[in-house]
């Protein structure tokens, strides 16, 4: 750092002397302990900060309020940008396992990342990056990196101010590339945890560095409620809130989650403890639906408490508010208001953990809501299930989900499961593995190859229909053959996925899969009439299958579950349930699935 820059510059500000002891990111040196490396373009002053974390326990829905709360901004016409900061040392959530961790969403780029990135997605309709999610392993991999390349300058690498500073970076890089009014940062796990605690370090020195009125800081916490006393318990909740003043933050907003609305005797005596004024201090009790958590928070006033703590009042515009809350508010008015309801079994083999099919659920609740119906799941643990007794697991369904999922457990009993809705005319959506199961169960029944298999499940089958593909062979021992992100899908016309799709010649969708159809049983494929409705441009590589001579029989490649959004519901979705409302209501005028998704596309 240069003596001009080292130099502390006093501005006057509402009376007060604010001082900027900020370094540049390209002036490092021994003489000075200040350290905050600063992006290309950053402009300190306009972008504002909300840290979200969380006490007592994990599992407060953190994403949920996080997410929420920056909608109502984004709603006011601000531009929000929100990121996720885990405390585990994996680089990203890939080689998670659902059971311990919930299902691994994948974004555009590629990035596989916490389930809570699908949450921010969904309620803020954007698409999100790798710049929206970061871990530990990512934050120590980057100085590690630095200190190798001896970016600084000899020094002592050191938790503060280096890795610290990394994290500061991480946050000042998503303010200036996005031009973001508000960052929202949702730290992972809960206060105390040692995996967090540089984290937290890391926002109380931002908030220094930034000066007055430029964070938020937001405590989640958890009043219990133990059935034997009758009473709401507040200590726990005020012991949480102590070990994060004792880290040097003093929380703005206190939000109180329970599973009934908090007592104005438990409010206060949080108030008392925490010196947080009452009314921000918020009773937060379970919802129906995550997506009635925005009028929550705005029946609170939160959303105009943290204008006034940031000083952005004056950056809002009403009228985009008006028109934003108005269309928010016509979906929420439906949830609960269903004239039918439908019954979509989903078969998997992480079925007790629901977490692990967070995407499906959502995109489910999407469809149904459009369509006026309540799309109901029974979960179907496809372990035990074979053509003997898929009827007795699948007879009261009327559609089935066989979702994405890796390994040779519950293989069999899902192409059971699709071999009963394909004879029985049940509507059926295939998600990546549920696609290749398609495959599979159609070249062994409908092909006549009863050796057909997948090189996953049986990697010396006599008919691989399922395998890696050469090129992605080359490249195996690389560990770059697994598809991942968004891809370009071309779609053939006159089939059920180019009407779904509003007739386009290509669509985007998300995948995250590594075996694929083998092109020498194409041919043989279509003759049998399986229709593959969507491949990769310029390759034989396919991507989207149905069967003309079935209600509605899709598989894909991709997740389509992942792009799906409260107000732009997906439209595969959309079709199996339409489809299973024709099936359950037969004697009702009801639409088809394709013209099902035209009027719900025309109505958003």
């Amino acid at each position: 750092m240069t003596k001009e820059n080292a130099r502390s510059v006093d501005r006057t500000r509402d009376g007060e002397k604010e001082v900027d002891l900020l370094a540049s990111v390209s002036d490092i040196s021994t003489e000075s302990e200040f350290f905050s490396p600063m992006p290309k373009g950053y402009k300190k002053g306009k972008t504002r900060y909300v840290f979200v974390m969380g006490t007592v326990m994990s599992g407060l829905g953190k994403g949920i309020f996080s997410s929420c709360l920056a909608k109502l901004l984004q709603d006011k016409g601000l531009k929000v940008a929100p990121i996720k900061l885990e405390g585990y040392l994996n680089v990203d959530s890939g080689t998670l396992n659902p059971f311990r961790h919930g299902e691994v969403f994948v974004l555009d780029d590629g990035m596989e990342c916490d389930m809570d990135l699908g949450t921010y997605e969904r309620i803020l309709d954007q698409n999100l990056t790798r710049a929206n999610f970061a871990t530990s392993g990512q934050i120590f991999s980057s100085v590690l990196h630095k200190e190798r390349h001896g970016d600084y300058l000899g020094r002592d690498v050191q938790m503060i101010p280096h890795v610290t500073g990394e994290v500061k970076l991480k946050l000042r890089e998503l303010a200036a590339q996005t031009g973001a009014d508000v960052v929202f940062v949702e730290i992972g796990g809960t206060v105390g945890d040692l995996e967090n605690a540089y984290f937290i370090e890391a926002m109380r020195e931002l908030a220094y560095e930034e000066g007055p009125d430029s964070c938020c800081f937001v405590a989640l916490t958890y009043i219990l409620e133990p059935p034997t006393l009758g009473e709401q318990k507040s200590k726990a909740a005020q012991l949480g809130i102590k070990q994060l003043m004792q880290c040097g933050i003093q929380p703005d907003i206190i939000a109180c989650r329970a599973s009934s609305p908090v007592s104005e005797k438990a409010r206060e005596k949080i108030s008392v403890y925490s010196n947080v004024p009452l009314n921000r201090v918020m009773s937060l009790p379970d919802s129906a639906s995550i997506y009635m958590i925005p009028a929550m928070l705005r029946d609170n006033g939160l959303d105009f408490e943290v204008l006034r703590l940031l000083k952005i009042e004056d950056r809002i515009n009403l009228r985009h508010e008006r028109k934003s809350w108005l269309q928010w508010c016509d979906f929420t008015d439906k949830i609960g208001a269903a004239r039918h309801k439908v019954t979509i079994g989903v078969t998997g083999k992480y079925t007790s953990v629901r977490d692990s099919y967070a995407s499906i659920i959502n995109a489910l609740e999407h469809a149904g809501i459009a369509l006026g119906c309540n799309a109901e799941i029974k979960w179907i643990d496809t372990t035990a299930i074979t053509d003997r007794n898929a009827a007795d697991n699948l007879g009261d369904v009327d559609g089935i989900i066989v979702p994405g999922g890796f390994g040779t457990r519950g293989a069999e009993g899902k192409i059971a499961c699709i071999r009963y809705a394909r004879e029985n005319n049940l509507p059926y959506l295939g998600l990546c593995f549920g696609f290749q199961m398609a495959v599979i169960e159609f070249a062994r029944n409908a092909c006549g190859l009863t050796q057909a298999n997948s090189t996953e499940v049986e990697p010396d089958c006599a008919e691989p229909v399922i395998d890696v593909l050469p090129e992605q062979k080359k490249i195996e021992g690389l560990g770059g053959n697994m598809r991942l992100g968004g891809r370009d899908v071309e779609l053939k016309p006159q089939t059920m996925a180019w009407k779904l799709f509003g007739q386009a010649g290509t669509v985007r969708m998300r995948f995250r899969h590594r075996y694929e159809v083998d092109p020498r049983y194409i041919d043989k494929l279509q003759d049998a009439g399986m229709v593959f409705s969507g491949k990769a441009p310029d390759q034989p590589i396919m991507q989207i299958l149905e069967l003309a001579s079935h209600p509605f029989f899709m598989g894909t490649q991709a997740h389509p579950c992942l792009t799906s959004r409260p107000l732009r519901p997906q439209p595969m979705f959309v079709g199996l349930v339409a489809a299973a409302l024709k099936k359950r209501y037969p004697d009702e005028d009801l639409p088809d699935c394709t013209r099902a998704v035209r009027e719900v596309c025309r109505a958003q």
